[in-house]
């Protein structure tokens, strides 16, 4: 097949990865990354609809769609429209990661369990809520914030500060003139992915990602700083659970809207006391969980994308690896601060055979300049070791780590801590 990948992440690379150990098909990246040219071919044609256009003229059998924006600006729908296949939510459906609010209705509508929230655009309201809840307690941006615009207050102070300054339009722009305020839940967080076609879904292994900058879970949150899966965290009546009270309801919930679901469900589950309770969707794979997912599927991952753009998945049996995948993000000195100066990425020649095997690299916020691979800025690269053991698959990834040098690198030492305790 001729497959489009739409994004520039570490998430597009790891998909184009995994599809080009296939050796079956013809991958190109809109716009891709410094690192995806060397997997197929990067083009720059940022219109949806002239996107479109050269999809068909270059007879592209499959558009996978990475990130969150383009799903909210609705080029699943333009696709469409013009009888290409495509692997990703309706605009419409993407209101799941769009709007908060919208999200937070539905799972109140088809009594999907969730904390105790308001929605509202009226700081009086949202400062009168406050003022009942117990610490600490939840503010979130209603729109796209690149998954920054959450503030955790620990005092109410904090929190009507912070639902003043969304509400103004000060802290994230027009994304925050509709806010969240819910309880916080005090448990464990998850990511579990399920792969859905409208009717029918796949449920991918569950991962744990790493959102703060710092070890121990310290500092401001990020993008992610690293990620494992499948997590011993999660048993398979969690499973169940997630499946029977989440994922169905939701599926069957967006067809009564109008709004079949079909792309990748990304369902942020805390668990307490054994009960898994939705933090929220996203409508994407999540990043760096992606990166480590790709490579732990036995089912093709280009099978398993068009099946799910096709409404195919009830004849997919999914396979995945027998072992764990632990992913360390490699992230530029300032971040998540502020912006770095390029720095030139040197990848020193793996002579262990057995971290070859089992390892490898995906590329983030690179270019390419004069043929030298430039870090960027932000989230660099995520270096991703395999193993039967948790602690083997850690081990490795950060064997792997030692083998990058760029000026300014910052990891964190602790990726997967939560379940070598």
């Amino acid at each position: 097949m001729n497959i489009l990948i739409l994004g520039s992440g570490g998430r597009e690379y790891s998909i184009g990865l995994a599809i080009s150990k296939e050796n079956e098909h013809n991958l190109f990246f809109m716009p891709g990354n410094g690192a995806t040219d060397n997997l197929g071919t990067n083009i720059n044609i940022k219109d949806y609809n002239e996107l479109a256009l050269w999809a068909k003229e270059n007879s592209i059998d499959l558009t996978i769609v990475g990130p969150e924006a383009p799903l909210v600006d609705g080029v699943v729908d333009i696709f469409k429209e013009n009888d290409l296949t495509i692997f990703g939510p309706s605009a419409a459906a993407a209101q799941l990661e769009g709007s908060k609010v919208y999200m937070k209705n539905i799972l109140k509508k088809y009594n999907i369990p969730t904390a105790a929230f308001i929605e509202t655009t009226n700081e009086k309201e949202a400062h009168d809520f406050i003022d009942t809840m117990s610490l600490p307690i939840v503010v979130k941006a209603d729109g796209l914030c690149g998954g920054k615009g959450v503030i955790i207050a620990q005092s109410i102070e904090e929190a009507k500060e912070a639902a003043s300054d969304m509400l103004a339009g000060t802290s994230f722009g027009d994304a925050g003139t509709s806010i969240v305020v819910e309880e916080f839940l005090d448990g464990y967080e998850l990511s579990i992915f399920a792969i859905c076609d409208g009717e029918n879904y796949k449920v991918l292994p569950a991962a744990q990602d790493h959102k703060r900058i710092g070890d121990g879970d310290t500092g401001p949150n990020t993008g992610g700083m690293g990620a494992y899966a499948p997590t011993p965290l999660v048993n398979d009546d969690i499973y169940q659970k997630v499946e029977d009270r989440v994922i169905k309801p939701t599926l069957e919930g967006m067809k009564k809207e109008g709004a079949p679901f079909e792309g990748v469900l990304f369902i942020g589950v805390m668990v307490v006391k054994g009960e898994p309770i939705i933090l929220e969707y996203n409508v994407r794979f999540g990043d760096p969980e992606c990166e480590i997912l790709m490579p732990l599927l036995e089912t093709p991952v280009s099978e398993l994308f068009y099946k799910g753009a096709t409404k195919q998945l009830d004849k997919l049996d999914i396979k995945i690896k027998d072992e764990f995948g632990v992913g360390v993000v490699m992230a530029s000195q300032n971040y998540p601060y502020s912006s770095s100066p390029a720095a030139e990425i040197i990848v020193d020649k793996i002579v262990d055979e057995d971290l070859a095997l089992n390892s490898h690299i995906s590329y983030a916020g690179v270019s390419k300049v004069d043929g030298k691979l430039m870090a960027d800025g932000g989230r660099v690269l995520v270096c991703v070791g395999f193993g039967k053991t948790i602690k083997e698959a850690r081990d490795r990834a950060y064997d792997l780590c030692g083998q990058v040098h760029f000026a300014g690198k910052k990891i964190r030492t602790d990726i997967a801590y939560q379940a070598l305790k």
